[in-house]
C-alpha cells in the first residue's frame, strides 16, 4: 500500500547511506518536514510532499545548479480538509501542479474526489471542483495528453474523465472497449500518443486507448503475469461501500529505443516476480509485441513501486526490498539501497526519496537531445520569451508508478548559465506547445520568464529534457 512511503524510510536511509558511494550520495540538507512523492517544477525547483501529507517542501539548488547542495524552503499547505495519500498527479503544461483524488485522506480509507491545484508563482493552492459525476476517485491512473489535458480513470469502474485546465472543468471520455476497470494499473503515454496499461484484474491482458478512436484496443498479452493478488478482501469505503482489490503490479517506462519496460509484483503461488517488454506496432491500432524480460531475484519485485528512466536509456527500478536495479535492455542490475519516489532532476541524476542522488554510468545518445531552433540572442530580465525547437518533452514520460502517484518530467526547463561567474538560472517554462513525447524533427515550442534577478551579460542556454540538455546557444541577459 501506498503509506509504506512513511513507514519504513528510516530503516532505509541508513542502508542508503552505507551503498555505493559513487552512485547514491545524501543530499548535504535534508527537508524539514520529511520528503514523500515529488515533483520537478518548471522553474528547476523539486516539490515535496511532507510527512504531515499536506505540508510541502522545495529543493532549489544552489547557484551552481547543484541539487546535492541544494536547500529547503516551506510551501504552502494544501487547502483545510485534504491531507491525501496516493492520489493521480501530473505537472500541466502551464507550469501548475494537479493532484486528484487519494485513497486516504486524513488516513482514513475514503477514495476521495477532492483536488487541489498548485501555482507556483503565487506560492498558492486553490481547491479544485471534482467531476460532478464522480462521488469517489481514489487512487487512480492518469496521464497528461499530448494537447495538454489532463485524463483520469475512475479506479471503480471503466469510465474516465477529462480535466481542461484552461477552464477547470471535467468532461466524460468515452472508455469503450476498456477490459477491466483501472483499478491498480498505470498507464504509459507512447510516441505515437496512445496509452498502454497492462491489466491488474484482467491480467496478463494488455489494451492501450487510442485517442482518435476515443476506444480501448487489445495490446496482447504480456506473457507473464505481472500483477500480484491482493491480500486483502473487501475494503469499506464510504461507510457503505465494498471495494475488492485485484491486486498489485509495478511501473513501466518508455525507453529510448521506443519499447516499453513493464515491471511486475510477485504472482500468487509464485516467489519471483517478472518483467515484459512491449514493442508497438506499426499503427495506433495494432496491438504490437510482448516479450519476457529479466525476473527480479527472488523474494523481490517492483509491485506499487517507482520507476525512472536514467539519462543512458536504462530504467531504474526500486524494489520493495529497498534495493535499486538498473535495467540495461537486457539485464536487470543490482544497485545500491534506495528508498522512495524516483525522479529525474535537469541534472541527469535520479533524486530517491527527496533524500540522495543516484548517478548512473554512461550517457545519452546526442540524438535523444532536445534541439534549439529560434530563441532572442538577447533577454531582458523579468520578461517573457518564446523559444522553439525538437524534442523539448524528452523521449518518454521518464517516471512511473504501479499506478498513482504520476511524476512525470516531459516537458522543456530552460537553464541560463552566466558566463562570467558559471552561476546557474532556471527560467520558468509555461505554455508547452505539446505534451507528447517523442516528437521528433516536429518543430515545437514553450515560453520561458527571465528571472528578474539573475546575473546579467553574456550567457549560455540549454533546454533540458528529461534530464538531457540541448547544445547551448550565446545568449545575452540585459
Amino acid at each position: 500500500m501506498p503509506r509504506r512511503l512513511f513507514a519504513i524510510a528510516l530503516i532505509l536511509l541508513t542502508l542508503a547511506s552505507l551503498s555505493l558511494a559513487q552512485t547514491l550520495k545524501r543530499l548535504k540538507n535534508q527537508s524539514p518536514g520529511g520528503a514523500g512523492i515529488g515533483f520537478v517544477l518548471t522553474d528547476g525547483t523539486a516539490m515535496f510532499q511532507g510527512g504531515g501529507e499536506s505540508d510541502w517542501w522545495k529543493l532549489t539548488p544552489d547557484n551552481t545548479g547543484s541539487y546535492l547542495n541544494g536547500t529547503w524552503s516551506r510551501l504552502a499547505n494544501l487547502p483545510a480538509g485534504y491531507v491525501p495519500d496516493a492520489f493521480a498527479s501530473a505537472v500541466l503544461a502551464d507550469g501548475r501542479l494537479v493532484i486528484v483524488g487519494g485513497e486516504y485522506n486524513n488516513g482514513a480509507f475514503v477514495l476521495t474526489n477532492q483536488g487541489a491545484i498548485y501555482d507556483p508563482k503565487a506560492n498558492t493552492w486553490t481547491s479544485l471542483t471534482p467531476p460532478s459525476f464522480w462521488p469517489y476517485i481514489g487512487d487512480s491512473p492518469s496521464v497528461v495528453l499530448p494537447n495538454g489535458k489532463f485524463l483520469v480513470g475512475n479506479k471503480l469502474v471503466k469510465q474516465m474523465a477529462v480535466l481542461d485546465p484552461a477552464t477547470l472543468t471535467w468532461s466524460k471520455v468515452s472508455s469503450a472497449g476498456k477490459s477491466d476497470f483501472n483499478a491498480e494499473e498505470g498507464w504509459t503515454l507512447m510516441p505515437d500518443g496512445t496509452i498502454l496499461t497492462f491489466d491488474v484484474k484482467d491480467a496478463p491482458n494488455s489494451e492501450k486507448y487510442v485517442l482518435a478512436m476515443r476506444q480501448w484496443v487489445t495490446a496482447g498479452s504480456t506473457i507473464v503475469d505481472l500483477h500480484s493478488p491482493s491480500p486483502f478482501g473487501c475494503l469499506d469505503y464510504g461507510g457503505l461501500h465494498c471495494y475488492q482489490p485485484p491486486g498489485e503490479v509495478g511501473p513501466a517506462i518508455l525507453r529510448p529505443d521506443g519499447t516499453v519496460f513493464a515491471t511486475g509484483s510477485t504472482p500468487k503461488n509464485q516467489n519471483t516476480a517478472h518483467t515484459a517488454i512491449y514493442t508497438p506496432g506499426p499503427t495506433p491500432s495494432d496491438p504490437g509485441t510482448w516479450t519476457v524480460g529479466p525476473d527480479f531475484p527472488a523474494g523481490d519485485e517492483a509491485g506499487d513501486s517507482f520507476a525512472a528512466l536514467l539519462p543512458n536509456g536504462n530504467v531504474l527500478v526500486e524494489g520493495l526490498s529497498g534495493r535499486l536495479y538498473e535495467f540495461d535492455g537486457t539485464n536487470l542490475n543490482r544497485g545500491p539501497a534506495g528508498f522512495g519516489s524516483l525522479m529525474v532532476l535537469p541534472t541527469g541524476e535520479v533524486i530517491v526519496g527527496g533524500t540522495d542522488l543516484y548517478t548512473s554510468t554512461g550517457t545519452y545518445d546526442p540524438a535523444w537531445a532536445p534541439t534549439i531552433t529560434n530563441v532572442p540572442s538577447t533577454l531582458t530580465r523579468g520578461s517573457t520569451f518564446k523559444i522553439s525547437g525538437t524534442q523539448f518533452n524528452g523521449l518518454s514520460q521518464a517516471a512511473a508508478f504501479g499506478d498513482e502517484y504520476e511524476t512525470a518530467t516531459n516537458y522543456p526547463l530552460v537553464r541560463i548559465t552566466n558566463n562570467a561567474t558559471g552561476h546557474v538560472f532556471y527560467a520558468r517554462t509555461h505554455d508547452h506547445s505539446t505534451m507528447a513525447v517523442a516528437t521528433g524533427g516536429k518543430i515545437v515550442s514553450t515560453n520561458f520568464d527571465v528571472p528578474a534577478g539573475m546575473e546579467t551579460g553574456a550567457s549560455s542556454l540549454e533546454v533540458v529534457a528529461n534530464g538531457i540538455p540541448s547544445q547551448p546557444v550565446s545568449i545575452t541577459v540585459n
